[in-house]
C-alpha cells in the first residue's frame, strides 16, 4: 500500500511538472474578461454613465492580455459576451476603450475575427 501511494505521488508530481509550464501560458478565461467588464454592461446595454470601474476592468484586462494568444482569447470572449446581450450599443462597445483611454488592437462587436488579432 505504501509503494502504490509512493507512486501515486510520483505520478502527480510528474503531471505538475509537465502541466505547470502550459497552465501559466494559459490565455485569460472568459470568467475574468467578463468579470473584468461587469461593471460596463449598464453602459454598454441601458445607456448608463460609463462608470469608473468599467474603465478600470477595461484597462486590467488589457494590461492581463499581452500575448498574442491571450489578446485572441479576450477577444473571443468579448464576441461571446457581445452576443449575448440583444440590447447591445453596438457603437458603445466599439467606442469602450477610447471612451476609457486605453488602445486594444480590435474592434468590440459581435463580428470581430478574433483569428487575425496580434
Amino acid at each position: 500500500m505504501v509503494g502504490l501511494l509512493k507512486s501515486l505521488a510520483c505520478l502527480v508530481l510528474a503531471c505538475m511538472i509537465v502541466a505547470g509550464p502550459i497552465t501559466t501560458n494559459a490565455a485569460l478565461s472568459c470568467g475574468t474578461v467578463n468579470g473584468n467588464l461587469a461593471a460596463c454592461i449598464g453602459y454598454l446595454t441601458q445607456n448608463a454613465p460609463l462608470p469608473k470601474g468599467c474603465c478600470t476592468g477595461v484597462t486590467n484586462l488589457n494590461n492581463m492580455a499581452r500575448t498574442t494568444p491571450d489578446r485572441q482569447q479576450a477577444c473571443r470572449c468579448l464576441v461571446g459576451a457581445a452576443n449575448s446581450f440583444p440590447s447591445l450599443n453596438a457603437a458603445r462597445a466599439a467606442g469602450l476603450p477610447k471612451a476609457c483611454g486605453v488602445n486594444i488592437p480590435y474592434k468590440i462587436s459581435k463580428s470581430t475575427n478574433c483569428n487575425s488579432v496580434r
